[in-house]
């Protein structure tokens, strides 16, 4: 996971580390990218983000694990879901370009965001429960995934020790977030959105990116979802932070001016 450290998640949160796994990430920088480059010719070869991806765990010597893996990709149109809850599970999804939003809602017509998946990260792991998937996953802008059937996962997994053990990783991590998401009403609600920016901003720079200036793709009613606020609320907060020159907002445009800042809270 992109590591924050203490004091960017809440000054009253005395166990702050509660707060940063409760956001979605890849994994920890240190771990990120694994030595397995893609072999020539393979459907992995121009894809930037192979290093944060599943099928980067298959060894460098083992190229026709890889082809058997990775099928094919498709693309999801922006606000098109590229699985519904209730769907049978069939195969993991890895982001090769875009985002995505994962929201699983109640029989009482209650829903809630559990989630933003960026480039490089596993969508469907939900579905190894009971070979059905238990949320929505929605695009949030145009998108590409990279189609990694299950049961080819699983029978390589007998053989090749690594891919196993990424796979184990990528549960306990889903493990870990959704104990976490559920102690989120312990920060304050400025600590929240302080610390969903500072998220953004680590993920942005892992792939590249700036890590000061950015584009919200989602609306700030789904980031209200998914920390468990209203709407009119992180309306107020980025205001409030731009009152204070911590960041600037032009719609969905953010820079952050002042991370220092936007740490303490």
């Amino acid at each position: 996971m992109f590591p924050l450290t203490l004091e960017s998640l809440s000054r009253a949160d005395a166990d702050a580390h509660v707060a940063y796994p409760i956001f979605k990430l890849v994994c920890d920088a240190t771990q990120a990218r694994p030595v397995n480059p893609p072999r020539p010719g393979s459907q992995c070869d121009h894809c930037v983000v192979h290093w944060a991806c599943l099928a980067s765990a298959i060894p460098y010597g083992q190229r026709d694990g890889l082809d058997r893996m990775v099928h094919t990709w498709r693309r999801i149109a922006k606000g098109a879901p590229l699985f519904r809850a209730g769907d049978s599970f069939h195969a993991l999804y890895a982001i090769r370009s875009g985002s995505f939003k994962t929201v699983v809602s109640h029989p009482h017509g209650i829903s809630r965001v559990t989630g933003f998946h960026l480039a490089g990260e596993t969508l469907g792991l939900d579905g190894i429960a009971d070979s059905h998937h238990s949320c929505d996953a929605v695009a949030l802008e145009d998108s590409t995934v990279c189609s990694m059937p299950f049961h080819c996962i699983e029978a390589l997994c007998h053989d090749i020790y690594p891919l196993q053990h990424r796979l184990h990783q990528l549960l306990a991590e889903e493990i870990v977030h959704e104990s976490r998401l559920m102690l989120i009403s312990r920060l304050t609600a400025e600590a929240r959105v302080a610390a969903f920016l500072l998220n953004l901003s680590g993920r942005m720079q892992e792939r590249g990116y700036s890590s000061s200036s950015f584009t919200l793709r989602m609306t700030r009613r789904e980031i209200g979802s998914y920390l468990g606020m209203q709407l009119e609320t992180v309306s107020r907060l980025l205001s409030r932070f731009q009152r204070e020159g911590w960041i600037t907002v032009s719609g969905r445009n953010i820079e952050l001016t002042d991370k220092a800042a936007l740490a303490v809270l």
